[in-house]
């Protein structure tokens, strides 16, 4: 009898390989994209997070792939180290059975171990941007023989502001190559990417109609700022999370966070982009091994992270849009499991709500806050649990003569009793008192106010876009022009940095930076106008404190420091 993943045309090594690794039946992306890889076509193909993508270029890729020639013949591109590695770890799974050699390069990773790996000779380089770009300017990455490239995650590295580095990559390959490019969404500048270097692509899109996971429930609570650490740890105390992921919106905050549910009594960590890549491959050991059931993290720091068993979803913060929350929540109810999606949602954040359930067309159920009775009786519930496995395992004559000791100095069984509960107890911590008020909900009068007068925003937005004509570009636009002097978009704020042309900056690298080191998202960055020896940059209101705040020194740009203020 064919097994299924035979019938799609793959050898008799990668179906066992496949079948190893638990595999039965071909995920719908892995049906459709595998022919047509196998025929030498090139396909854009549109899929989330968990869909099986990563076997359905790479069991082809390999396929396809010319044994021990000691020269790179295939590409792979991720936006962060992270999916690098994981890609590159699946690849050396599909190709058990051959003798096929995989490379993951990524910064952070000495170049001398990526440079004698690669003058030992490898079949395939998985790797980030700007990591292979190096390699290649270096000389030692050569792309002669490379016959097909693939493009992970693109929306994402086109937010991250890797787009032109990705298509510099693109112009040092050979005419006759093969692409594959896959992404959870195709904005235009990815569309006009996949025109000018696909041929002729096949185009998949899997159940676009449900973005989200059907085990995953999805609820929110209406909460002031001040108030979400409490929140917090209730829902921590009164519901059952074996392995919980909280996202922050900021490195900084994401820190701070973990710290204070350390010191509360969770056991947690955090993931974000000021940690070596030693210290964040041993936050994730830590979490996928149970040794921590919290990881604070933020978006572009666990992009790409496949986590299993994953209970729940904290958004501490409520992501920059309803892309981010998709790839969030996609972490839990995976593999047949229910998942639960927790969504903190501030009075100011209330029209996110509608943006997120119109995106993913799926309601999110509102609830309100445990009491601090119920995380009182739920304390005593699991202590009287613990206290009877205790005796399920019977009393040993140590214990009894122990006991006896006791009686004799004159201490009752009860007395006894209730120290041992207290020694039991010091480890719990305090509960928080505060009381949790909720927002009270505005008028639906108001609420069309604030929509009107947004609109207004809007249109007087696009009037100055209009009459600036094509001297205007956005921070996640494709192609980057400079900035009008002394201009700014309506409901911009204009920034200077310390950096410009030359330090060999480009529109590109300022997205980058911003983005990824402050948690917001590429299109709330606007004009930017790059100078000699400083660059003028154009931010969101709402995100200005914020990108001031992370950008003190505290990350680096080409190698120097990257200082932001408001422009004079």
């Amino acid at each position: 009898m064919v097994s299924a993943f035979e019938s799609l045309g793959l050898q008799p090594e990668f179906v066992q390989a496949v079948e190893k690794m638990g595999f039965v039946d071909p995920t719908p992306i892995q049906s459709s994209a595998i022919p047509l890889l196998l025929e030498g076509r090139d396909v854009i193909g549109q899929a989330q997070t968990g869909t099986g993508k990563t076997a359905a270029f790479m069991l082809p890729l390999l396929q396809k792939l010319e044994p021990s020639t000691g020269k790179v013949q295939a590409l792979v591109l991720a936006p962060t180290r992270e999916l690098a590695k994981q890609v590159a770890d699946a690849a050396l799974l599909l190709a058990q059975k051959t003798r096929v050699k995989v490379l993951a390069v990524y910064g952070g990773q000495s170049y001398t171990i990526q440079t004698r790996a690669l003058e030992r000779g490898v079949d395939v380089v998985v790797g980030t941007p700007g990591r292979l770009l190096d390699l290649i300017n270096q000389k030692v990455l050569g792309l002669h023989n490379v016959k097909m490239l693939v493009l992970d995650e693109a929306d994402e590295m086109l937010a991250m502001g890797f787009i032109e580095d990705v298509e510099m990559i693109l112009k040092e390959l050979n005419e006759e190559k093969q692409i594959a490019l896959f992404s959870a969404t195709l904005p235009q500048a990815i569309q006009k990417l996949a025109n000018r270097y696909l041929k002729e692509p096949a185009r998949i899109s899997v159940s676009p109609e449900r973005l989200t996971v059907a085990d995953t429930e999805q609820r929110y609570c209406r909460i002031h700022e001040e108030n979400k650490l409490s929140a917090l740890t209730r829902l921590l105390e009164t519901e059952d999370v074996s392995s919980g992921l909280i996202f922050a919106r900021t490195k900084a905050r994401a820190q701070e966070l973990a710290d204070q549910l350390i010191q509360m009594g969770f056991p947690s960590d955090s993931l974000h982009g000021d940690l070596n890549q030693a210290r964040r491959e041993q936050v994730l050991n830590k979490f996928r091994q149970g040794q921590i059931s919290l990881m604070v993290a933020t978006d572009v720091a666990a992009r790409g992270l496949d986590i299993a068993g994953v209970s729940h979803v904290f958004n501490y913060d409520v992501p920059a849009d309803a892309e981010d929350y998709v790839h969030r929540i996609g972490r839990t109810g995976r593999a047949g499991k229910k998942g639960i999606a927790v969504t903190f949602l501030t009075p100011k954040e209330r029209g996110r709500l509608n943006q997120i359930q119109a995106y993913t067309k799926q309601p999110m159920a509102e609830f309100s806050l445990p009491s601090v009775d119920a995380v009182k009786a739920r304390r005593e519930d699991r202590l009287i649990t613990r206290i009877s496995e205790q005796l399920l395992a019977g009393v040993t004559p140590a214990e009894r003569e122990l006991i006896g000791r006791m009686n004799e100095l004159g201490l009752s069984p009860v007395e006894i009793a209730v120290a041992a509960i207290r020694l039991v107890r010091a480890s719990e911590g305090t509960i928080s008192t505060k009381e949790i008020q909720e927002p009270a909900q505005e008028s639906k009068y108001k609420r069309l106010d604030d929509r009107r007068a947004s609109t207004d925003r809007q249109r007087e937005k696009w009037n100055a876009k209009t009459s600036a004509g094509s001297n205007s570009s956005s921070g996640a636009g494709y192609d980057k022009k400079p900035a009008r002097s002394g201009t700014k978009e309506p409901g911009m704020v204009r920034l200077w940095m310390n950096l410009g042309n030359a330090n060999g900056i480009r529109p590109g690298d300022v997205v980058g930076a911003i983005a990824s080191e402050s948690g917001i998202p590429g299109r709330a960055i606007g004009e930017i106008d790059i100078r000699s020896d400083h660059t003028f940059v154009d931010v969101a209101e709402q995100h200005v404190k914020m990108v001031l705040k992370a950008s003190e020194g505290k990350y680096r740009l080409r190698g120097k420091p990257v200082l932001l203020r408001l422009a004079d």
